[in-house]
């Protein structure tokens, strides 16, 4: 099979057009004819992600982050991110990133978010302008794909940035922090807001969103679930009486390139995928 094969079904269920201006979405490494047999997917490249791929014969990585995440003016071993890509080149691996798009899927990650929460009348924090379909749904298992695809009608319902809906039942912070940490498996996280606050309706933006708290706050959410947020990004949310549950840039996007490698499995059944075992989290609660 051939590479393009592969972005053809990623821009499908993750159109390019949903990123955002600044990013650096689609094929980055290597040729769209090459013959692909192994993908492996994984949130950022790193040494251990690199070495896992040389190991296993890897064809291409489906990167949710853009590598390089910079650009550069030079490639050399005098960098982390040269030494890597040098390696890459050398193992004829390529690399695809879908990151914002992916972020703002139909099913992408931060709807993915919203389902684990169990967030009803999910919409876009920001709406776009291109319509959901359920060519959007490829890859899921048919019983997922039914219940999405009642949750739109197609070139209605629009596509966009950030979600935000609401609780089946109202609930105190401290329990929505609790449902976030069992959600996500994680042992600890990062709050702002009193823990009886009364939460109903959720924002969300994963990963570096907290440029969202503004908006979530305008559209009238309690509470907002990020990765991560500057300092004075969290002033502003204690000033705009929104709370804010920051639960590691990783955790609230690393389990979505899980569901990828997933989804690549169902729609190229001949291909082997798998989510990468050798990455983690850098930073670690002490």
């Amino acid at each position: 099979m051939k590479l393009q094969n592969i972005i053809d079904f990623m821009e499908k269920i993750c159109p390019p057009t949903l990123a955002e201006d600044w990013d650096n979405v689609g094929l980055l490494l290597g040729s769209r004819q090459k013959k692909v047999d192994k993908i492996l997917t994984c949130l950022t490249i790193d040494k251990a992600v690199v070495d896992e791929a040389i190991a296993e014969g890897v064809d291409c990585i489906v990167s949710h982050h853009p590598f390089p995440f910079h650009s550069a003016k030079k490639w050399t071993t005098d960098t982390t991110d040269g030494t890597l890509l040098l390696k890459l080149v050398g193992a004829q691996i390529s690399v695809y990133s879908p990151h914002t798009a992916h972020d703002s899927a139909f099913f992408g990650v931060n709807r993915q978010l919203a389902e684990g929460l169990c967030l009803v009348d999910v919409k876009p924090l920001y709406e776009g302008k291109l319509p959901a379909t359920r060519d959007m749904l490829a890859g899921l298992d048919p019983e997922e794909e039914e219940y999405l695809a009642g949750t739109i009608k197609a070139g209605e319902a629009q596509l966009g940035t950030g979600r935000i809906g609401r609780l089946s039942e109202p609930k105190k912070f401290s329990e929505f922090i609790a449902q976030i940490k069992d959600m996500l498996q994680i042992e600890g996280a990062l709050a702002v807001g009193p823990d009886d606050r009364l939460i109903k309706t959720v924002a969300i933006g994963c990963g570096a969103a907290d440029d969202f708290i503004g908006e979530a706050a305008r559209r009238g959410a309690d509470a907002i679930l990020l990765g991560e947020a500057r300092f004075h990004a969290c002033l502003e949310a204690r000033a705009l009486n929104i709370c804010a549950v920051l639960a590691g840039h990783y955790s609230t996007e690393r389990f979505s390139m899980v569901i990828l490698a997933e989804r690549l499995k169902k729609e190229f059944p001949s291909l082997i995928v798998k989510a990468s075992a050798k990455e983690s989290d850098p930073i670690r609660i002490v």
